[in-house]
């Protein structure tokens, strides 16, 4: 007779379940082994308990595994790694009272393994007709009649009165599906009419909600990990179709640079950011927080601080989302958690019982993290951190804590930070950053990389006993940290970081001068920006105008669009930062790969290859006027141009101009320009000329379409390289039929100082790249002659390989002289 384990979390749970099967089998006898809790009161699961719970009931005929939440699964598993002898034993998915009501019942009689695991699987089957044969039963609380849990692959399981759908697909992601993917994953579904449902097929983990991030970030989906995603309701097919596009496109996540393990050790410190920082320690020490357990006056009171501090946290993480700029997308993840039903369900339930707020929430955080700090994944471990930065953050604000930052000179020590700690800290004050705990992909990580401070993780419990004040030095690319250094140890890093330092002074003293060739031909360096901030950053940087304003940001991490005034109060803004500099500002580019909940679309099977950028915008008119319209307000006192993203036919760019002589005819003088993003777009540049005012080509999108590869596709990320010789045709055409357009180039080439003197001469008079790039790429037009740049483009255009241009690039006298 085969064996049972019951694993549960809860010890008080697990024997409750085994007493009501044992009530079904009148006398007869099943081996019933319990691994539950870490004791009898520590909710937990324990692998080594659950291998000696199968070794215990294994009497050689086989043992069926009952697990109740995703962690009783990795233990599950883990377990049978540890098992000493071999043993036959399947993991079951079924729900675990009716499934161990029925296996034990099936195992009685003498079935095998095999027959008792289908049973089990099997045992909702009857409540599910039940509950769906019953007039007067109305689902629960936003759920559809019937839906149950979703199909196994190949099923039916959904009510026949609503729309069904189920697939399957395989995690791509290089992290598997961590807090960012996920978030991504719960924003697509927004606004559907469908309850979504996540599988993993590979390890047996769910069902679990897709619309919480909690919950899809616990499934621990690893790179490779088999995923079946289910929905019943209206647009059952359609949130499907979104989910499996989602997938195809590994949830739009961009791959992060890898830090090499530093030499000092698999013990750390470890390599985080790049860049030296040397200067006096200052300790930043994290507040314990002094929970109450009970609440201070009436539920209603209770309720009105917790959603207050919600609402106030809100605001924070949305405004260091906006100084986070280019990365602010990890704050996408931070957002959705505070309005994760599930999770805020759970906080409800515990208020309602007399718990306080602070210690509601700071349990169901808990909670999360534990399972997310279980799963077998090192990188999405680190995800734990950003549940528990949101637990501090929430009851800093119920519990009137004051964060601390820094804001004197020096190098931050701290046990770990959080993105929005790190968002505050201001890179000119902040040199360096040493984390005793930490990760080198952790969103706080991030954020230091791209705020261009050095840090260093993982260093041990000892740098937090660093007397304040006591000179440090480290290296954020190798790892190196040194405590109160020596001479020649300090000698040492202060030559690495004077040799670093010497170039960015010395084009930064110049950032404010043009960029003149040295035959005297001037070439306009621009910023990408996406906030108010970055515009100060891009004045800073000696901008000589904003060569494009990504509008998106006002539009995206919201539920409705934002309104005429609200857009002219952001766009002054921006002109008021660049003081009198030129802004052009791309009109809305979303869509497709960029879905707004606002906005519905239907699914797309290449959303790259769909209605995306002025597709969108002109099947959806009103938005645009209003863009138009908060454009043309700014533009009566401060220079402007306006930007059209995914022109790919003249009809669009003339239907725009209708809609601009309509809606503003006092703007007739407003420039206009097209991005230049679709081969097909360049090859008949000459066709629109004679309508536009300027073009900006945005080569990161023209070279994956021009080559057929995604950039954040690693099989043929090699391939997408915008200096292959068909991509740097393109930018030629463009500028032989722009006539007396101006031509610009907003893509990630343009902040390449190697790919500068071809783009120069193939008659690129413009280049945009981010603030920080700026006075770099200012310093290397300074050192060009405008002739040798034509005949070094007129080599590249004839080379074979992108590799065959990078080596004329690097050997430029041998190619042209």
């Amino acid at each position: 007779m085969i064996g049972i384990v019951v694993v549960s979390h809860s010890f008080s749970l697990a024997r409750a379940a085994v007493e009501l099967a044992t009530e079904m089998l009148h006398d007869q006898q099943v081996r019933i082994e319990i691994a539950a809790g870490l004791d009898a009161t520590t909710l937990g699961t324990d692998a080594v308990a659950v291998a000696q719970a199968i070794a215990a009931a294994d009497s050689g005929d086989g043992v069926l595994v009952l697990m109740d939440l995703g962690s009783a699964v990795l233990s599950a598993e883990l377990a049978l790694d540890l098992l000493a002898a071999p043993h036959r034993v399947r993991l079951c998915g079924a729900a675990i009272v009716e499934g161990l009501i029925t296996a034990s019942v099936c195992a009685s009689g003498g079935a095998g393994l095999d027959e008792v695991a289908s049973e089990a699987e099997n045992a909702l089957l009857g409540k599910r007709t039940q509950l769906r044969s019953s007039p007067t039963d109305s689902g629960e609380a936003g759920e559809p009649v019937g839906g149950g849990e979703p199909a196994s692959e190949g099923g039916g399981g959904a009510s026949d009165d609503l729309e069904a759908a189920v697939a399957v697909f395989t995690v791509e992601n290089e992290h598997g599906l961590h807090a960012r993917p996920a978030a991504r994953l719960v924003t697509e579904l927004r606004g559907c009419r469908a309850k979504v449902r996540l599988r993993n097929l590979t390890t047996g983990t769910g069902p679990v909600s897709a619309a919480s991030l909690s919950r899809v970030a616990a499934l621990g989906a690893l790179a490779g990990h088999r995923l079946e995603v289910s929905a019943t309701g209206l647009d059952a097919q359609a949130a499907v179709a979104r989910v499996i596009g989602l997938a195809a496109r590994r949830f739009d996540e961009i791959a992060e640079p890898e830090m090499s393990v530093s030499a000092s050790g698999p013990t750390g410190p470890f390599p985080a950011s790049p860049g030296i920082g040397i200067g006096p320690a200052w300790p930043l020490v994290s507040s314990e927080f002094d929970i109450p357990q009970q609440p201070t006056g009436t539920l209603d009171d209770e309720w009105a601080r917790f959603a207050q501090a919600l609402a106030t946290v809100q605001t924070e993480i949305t405004a260091a989302s906006r100084r986070a700029g280019s990365a602010s997308g990890i704050f996408e993840a931070h957002l959705l958690l505070l309005e994760d039903e599930e999770l805020l369900d759970t906080v409800r339930r515990e208020i309602d019982t007399g718990t306080s707020a602070a210690a509601a929430w700071a349990g169901a955080l808990d909670a999360a993290a534990a399972e997310v700090q279980q799963l077998s994944d090192d990188y999405q471990r680190t995800r734990a951190a950003d549940l528990r930065a949101v637990r501090d953050q929430v009851l800093g604000s119920l519990l009137g804590h004051v964060r601390e930052t820094v804001s004197s000179v020096g190098v931050v020590i701290a046990r770990d930070l959080t993105p929005a700690q790190v968002a505050d800290l201001d890179p000119a004050s902040v040199i360096g950053i040493i984390l005793a705990q930490g990760s080198s992909t952790s969103h706080s990580v991030i954020l230091a990389r791209a705020s261009g401070i050095p840090a260093v993780v993982g260093a041990g419990s000892w740098v937090l006993e660093v007397v304040a004040g006591t000179t440090v030095a480290l290296d954020g690319g190798t790892g190196r940290l040194v405590v109160a250094p020596d001479g020649s140890t300090l000698a040492e890093f202060e030559t690495l970081a004077a040799e670093q330092r010497a170039r960015l002074r010395a084009d930064a003293a110049a950032a404010n001068q043009p960029a003149t060739t040295l035959d005297g031909v001037e070439v306009h360096v621009a910023a990408n920006i996406a906030s108010v901030a970055e515009a100060v950053a891009a004045k800073v940087s000696g901008a000589d105008l904003a060569g494009l304003v990504r509008t998106e940001f006002l539009f995206l991490g919201r539920d409705h669009a934002p309104d005429i005034d609200e857009q002219e109060h952001a766009y002054l803004g921006i002109a008021g930062a660049l003081e009198g500099r030129r802004i052009v500002l791309r009109t809305l580019d979303v869509g497709g790969d960029k879905p707004l909940p606002y906005v519905p679309q239907r699914a797309e099977a290449n959303p790259f290859l769909g209605v995306r950028g002025i597709r969108l915008t002109l099947e959806r008119p009103q938005l645009l006027r209003d863009q138009l319209t908060a454009i043309g307000r700014v533009a009566a006192d401060n220079p402007v141009s306006v930007l059209l993203p995914m022109v790919t036919d003249l009809t669009e760019l003339q239907a725009v101009r209708k809609l601009l002589a309509d809606t503003l005819p006092q703007a007739a003088n407003l420039e206009v320009g097209i991005m230049v993003e679709v081969p097909a777009t360049a090859a008949k540049t000459a066709a629109f000329a004679d309508h536009v005012d300027f073009f900006s080509i945005g080569t990161n999108d023209l070279t994956q379409y021009a080559l057929a590869a995604e950039r954040g596709n690693d099989a043929v990320a090699a391939l997408a390289d915008p200096l292959d010789p068909g991509v740097l045709r393109l930018i030629d055409m463009v500028c032989r039929g722009a006539g007396n357009a101006r031509v610009a180039v907003c893509g990630e080439v343009a902040a390449d100082p190697a790919a500068v003197p071809i783009l120069l001469g193939l008659g690129v008079t413009e280049l945009s790249v981010a603030p920080p790039s700026i006075p770099t790429i200012k310093a290397a037009i300074r050192q060009l002659d405008l002739s040798v740049c034509i005949r070094l483009a007129t080599h590249a255009l004839q080379c074979g390989t992108a590799a065959e241009v990078r080596r004329a690039l690097s050997n430029a006298d041998a190619h042209v002289g």
